[in-house]
């Protein structure tokens, strides 16, 4: 296991384990991450008492079909604040918790189905009871996309952690 992997697994057996003593829920509606938000969240035993579900919406079409607004994507691109925002929210909706996380983004490689995909380029948000944060973050490059998503998942963690 490399540091990075060791560094998110700690940080989300971290928030499970908080949840789960404050009582909160979660739910994400992920993208680029694939899931991995998700996954690491479950990893910690328990975890069914506070993850509600969560969406892998990996197409355009699979967005919209969870509630990301159609407009929202065509104003401002599938890889925007807007539209992780948009995520989160419809997550939120959807499961009723009390956190959600949206991410979309450009990993390693141009997305050929989006013309304006960044390599490296990632919007997440997360919704929680005070409000929406948004971040734009850039990921430095990585040796594999498993990699790309540890870093990511990591800097999530970073902003979950301080909403809960």
């Amino acid at each position: 296991m490399t540091e990075l992997e060791k560094n998110v697994r700690e940080k989300f057996r971290f928030i499970t384990k908080t949840l789960i003593e404050k009582k909160l829920t979660i739910t994400t509606m992920e993208s680029c991450t694939s899931g991995l938000v998700a996954s690491l969240l479950t990893d910690t035993e328990g975890a069914s008492a506070v993850l509600m579900g969560a969406f892998i919406t990996y197409s355009n079409e699979a967005k919209i079909m969870q509630n990301v607004p159609a407009e929202v994507i065509g104003k401002f691109g599938v890889y925007s604040e807007e539209t992780a925002r948009e995520m989160a929210l419809a997550a939120k909706r959807a499961y009723g918790a009390d956190i959600a996380v949206g991410v979309t983004g450009t990993m390693g490689n141009v997305d050929p189905a989006n013309n304006d995909s960044v390599p490296g380029e990632v919007f997440f948000a997360i919704a929680h009871k005070e409000g929406t944060l948004s971040r734009h973050i850039f990921v430095p490059v990585m040796d594999s996309r498993y990699e790309y998503k540890l870093y990511v998942a990591g800097v999530i963690a970073d902003e979950i952690t301080g909403v809960m």
